[in-house]
């Protein structure tokens, strides 16, 4: 049996989704080390090459290296 496909839709009061898309926006890569990481820091997903580690309230957390706001002038000149 084939299921037809739902479109996502917001209910009106804003607070759940009468269906949702499976699946996540972000590619599944074969290989570990071109797989994206999360910024503890600003949240923007990048190559766990440009990642670093700090430690943020005792535990080591994934951040951009050098920093984010480095990170970012660097990718904008490129």
């Amino acid at each position: 049996m084939a299921r037809t496909e739902t479109k996502t839709a917001v209910l009106p009061d804003g607070l759940r989704y009468k269906s949702k898309v499976s699946g996540s926006p972000f590619v599944a890569t074969t290989s570990f080390g071109s797989a994206t990481m999360s910024c503890f820091l600003c949240g923007k997903h990048r190559p766990r090459s440009m990642m670093g580690t700090k430690k943020v309230l005792g535990k080591a957390q994934a951040v951009c290296a050098p920093s984010c706001k480095e990170l970012d002038a660097q990718l904008s000149k490129k």
